[in-house]
């Protein structure tokens, strides 16, 4: 379920190839359309880290 702010399909399309890609070297990483929308909503909000909602993960 997207949020305000979050990226929409069509913007990750286009995002995602840009990103690296696990390794299974380093261990697993979070998912990185999550972690995205986190800064996303910190930057938009200028709330601190610990204050984001649940939903963007620890």
């Amino acid at each position: 379920m997207l949020s305000k702010g979050d990226l929409t399909d069509g913007e990750w399309a286009v995002l995602e190839p840009l990103l690296p890609r696990s390794n299974n070297r380093c261990g697993r990483w979070r998912d990185h359309r999550q972690v995205i929308n986190g800064i996303i909503y910190r930057l938009g909000t200028g709330c601190q880290w610990r204050e984001l909602p649940e939903r963007f993960g620890p």
